[in-house]
């Protein structure tokens, strides 16, 4: 999908290609991926934390 136009959807499936999409279609679909991306990471953030404090303090201090 490399050679994709990202302002055209459709077509890949035999389905006729649907109209261009708007500069505020753009924005939306950007601002709801950019939401999605730190959702993401807020959640990685929380689990990680959670695990640390589940294996306790002493976790980080250990003989290497």
């Amino acid at each position: 999908m490399s050679g994709a136009d990202p302002t055209r959807r459709g077509g890949s499936d035999g389905a006729p290609p649907s109209p261009p999409l708007s500069r505020a279609d753009m924005r939306r679909r950007r601002s709801r991926s950019i939401a999605i991306a730190v959702s993401l990471a807020v959640m990685v953030l929380i689990f990680y934390a959670v695990t640390i404090v589940k294996l306790g303090p002493q976790v980080l201090v250990r003989p290497i």
